[in-house]
């Protein structure tokens, strides 16, 4: 009843004209914005961070949920039409999605995509009501040294999951927890890696890696790549609209890829990635046809397009119960909690239950906003492929650098931009993936946090991480997923 009580107070608080319109704006940002090619939900909501600073929170996260969810659709537009995914979740459906593009099938694949967003994000935000008060009471048994324990996890997990290699994700980590460490000790009131720059005193803003990573990364990246082998794209042909085939191929795949997705995205180090990776695998096995696989199926843009959504309400589950983020656009979200001075986690609920049962009754809210925007648009967007990929870069590239100009007004900013786009281009040129990084630098300094209190209650035994049950639980999964697939490559070679 409790749960019941908040999400009805949430929705009367959502449904006044006022926030209606707030989440209307939301929605229609994050589309607008989303679509465009390497602008994913994470940057989107970065580059829209200063222009909400002076909102009521309440409304600022009615904002930011409708750009969450408005960005996704964004990011899978561009992962369709353009082949450039804003975010990780979005990698899988690029693969045969971007072939139905070049096939002048852009907008059955947009619409497949649109409806089964909407299908999985209104199933896993129920579910999202209901978990998370759950999840909050067993926060609540979690100290210092678990916590410290299940950032270890998530920093292993997200690095050993994504890429193409464990140590490649492991040195993206490394690198962002580098850079969560410039500033000034909290503890100690010493300057760290600063090198006599005032600039650094406050640490790099997470909004400017952020930006750097994903739009300045990202442009670098296809500029050079177009130059060595520009591509060519086929004009939309045919219906602007799903066929009868298409729904007949389309809508079990929704369901299943949302019964994957919220689950695995709802685990404290789940993230986007693997539930969309196993919808695909998934679909390719039940497939009528599983040649048509990387050619262009349709199965294989609904199957993880839902399981994605799916996962992105499920990533709010530990962001909102442990304070934890599991992915890029998490981590930029637990920014803009800090930026209000409120800190998620187990007490979340009950001292901003207002705030917390809004923004999830906004989610219902701008998940129908965006199907009733989007489906009508998908051969507007679809016209995306005329305009030329300078100009699309180029207005990016703009973009982004008034955004982060915008945050202190200062020119290091931006120097600090383009040195960390070069970064961002620097690991897409070597296939080292970005979201560790993000995540690094958003955890690094709450798990150095926790340890170090951890330690000091301890009175300096570094046992209390192995002798409490939870927290030995945590490590020993960590450790496992380290250790398991150099393990089973071991015993796949012995055996072949």
């Amino acid at each position: 009843m409790d749960t019941l009580s908040g999400l009805m107070q949430g929705f009367a608080i959502a449904f006044t004209p006022v926030n209606l319109l707030w989440s209307l704006l939301g929605v229609t940002l994050g589309t607008a914005i989303g679509v465009l090619p390497g602008i994913g939900p994470a940057l989107t909501i970065a580059l829209l961070l200063p222009v909400t600073y002076h909102l009521d929170p309440t409304a600022a996260f009615i904002i930011f949920g409708g750009i969450y969810y408005g960005a996704m659709y964004g990011s899978s537009t561009t992962s369709i039409l353009l082949n450039v995914p804003g975010e990780t979740g979005s990698i899988v459906t690029a693969i045969d999605g971007h072939m139905m593009a070049k096939k002048g099938r852009a907008a059955a694949a947009l619409a497949t995509a649109a409806i089964g967003s909407f299908v999985a994000g209104t199933i896993a935000t129920v579910g999202l009501s209901f978990l998370s008060p759950i999840m909050v009471r067993i926060a609540l048994l979690f100290g210092p040294a678990e916590y410290f324990s299940l950032m270890v996890l998530a920093f292993v997990t997200v690095s050993a999951l994504l890429g193409s290699s464990i140590l490649r994700g492991m040195s993206a980590l490394f690198v962002g927890l580098a850079i969560g460490l410039i500033g000034i000790d909290t503890q100690t009131g010493q300057a760290r890696f600063t090198f006599g720059q005032l600039p650094l005193l406050d640490g790099i803003d997470v909004v400017v890696v952020a930006v750097g990573l994903f739009a300045l990364g990202e442009a670098f990246h296809v500029a050079f790549r177009e130059a060595r082998r520009p591509e060519e794209l086929s004009r939309v042909v045919g219906s602007l609209w799903m066929s009868k085939s298409d729904w007949a191929r389309s809508w079990k795949p929704w369901l299943r890829g949302t019964a994957l997705g919220f689950p695995l995205g709802s685990l404290p180090a789940g993230g986007t990635e693997i539930p969309t990776f196993l919808s695909y695998l998934i679909e390719k096995r039940l497939a009528k046809k599983p040649e048509e696989f990387g050619q262009g199926a349709i199965e294989a843009v609904a199957g993880p397009e839902a399981a994605n959504n799916a996962a992105v309400a499920g990533v709010l589950v530990p962001l909102l119960s442990f304070g934890l983020p599991t992915s890029a656009t998490a981590a930029i979200l637990l920014a803009a909690f800090q930026q209000y001075g409120i800190q998620p986690g187990p007490m979340l609920f009950s001292s901003n239950s207002t705030l917390v049962w809004a923004l999830i009754a906004s989610l219902y809210l701008g998940n129908l906003m965006l199907l009733v925007l989007n489906l009508p648009l998908v051969g507007l967007w679809a016209k995306l492929l005329l305009i030329p990929r300078p100009l699309l870069y180029g207005g990016i590239l703009v973009l982004s650098m008034l955004g982060v100009y915008s945050l202190n007004n200062s020119v290091f900013d931006l120097w600090l931009l383009l040195g960390i786009g070069l970064v961002g281009f620097a690991m897409r040129q070597f296939e080292y993936p970005v979201a560790p990084l993000v995540v690094g630098l958003i955890l690094g300094p709450m798990a150095e946090e926790q340890f170090r209190r951890a330690y000091a209650i301890a009175q300096g035994d570094v046992s209390v991480f192995f002798t409490h049950p939870i927290s030995a639980l945590l490590l020993a999964i960590a450790a496992a997923c380290v250790i398991g697939p150099y393990l089973l490559r071991r015993r796949k070679a012995a055996r072949g």
